[in-house]
């Protein structure tokens, strides 16, 4: 198991020690997106989905989502969240989703923006289900990456 920070060398799964790492602002950028067909976008751009605001509510549970990565994922740290910011866009084929976390602290919060992502593309997806249950969320991935040892990482 080299190399990978969450097993021991009995290979037995464990929270990383942290305490030694240095208190650094971290940041973190996720991207995500929700396809779907025209008439669906449309109800979004209308507003009128019967289950309210669709983009307000998929912001509002994204960062909710953020604020409790580590319930969700079980080797997480709980961190004290300082930002948590989603933009919901539409688009040609659906919805983008970004979010960007921020923290000071000893481990990074690609978690919690990936996380936030994933849970705003779900409520997407709940809120719009009963006139599209084909749509596809996908597309989720770590963008930007900034704090700690490894740095900056800029995949945009």
């Amino acid at each position: 198991m080299s190399g990978l920070t969450h097993f021991d060398g009995k290979g037995d799964a464990h929270m990383v020690d942290v305490s030694d790492k240095d208190v650094t602002t971290r940041t973190a950028t996720a991207r995500g997106h929700v396809t779907m067909s025209d008439a669906t976008r449309a109800l979004v751009a209308a507003g009128d989905a019967k289950k309210g605001d669709v983009l307000a509510v998929a912001r509002l549970a994204g960062i909710m989502a953020a604020k409790r990565t580590a319930d969700l994922i079980p080797l997480c740290h709980p961190l004290p969240l300082s930002k948590v910011a989603l933009d919901l866009t539409l688009d040609a084929t659906g919805v983008a989703i970004e979010a960007t976390v921020r923290t000071t602290g000893r481990t990074g919060v690609e978690m919690e923006a990936l996380t936030a992502v994933s849970v705003a593309g779900l409520t997407v997806y709940d809120m719009l289900k009963a006139v599209q249950k084909d749509m596809e969320i996908g597309a989720i991935r770590l963008v930007y990456k900034e704090g700690g040892k490894s740095g900056t990482i800029d995949f945009r």
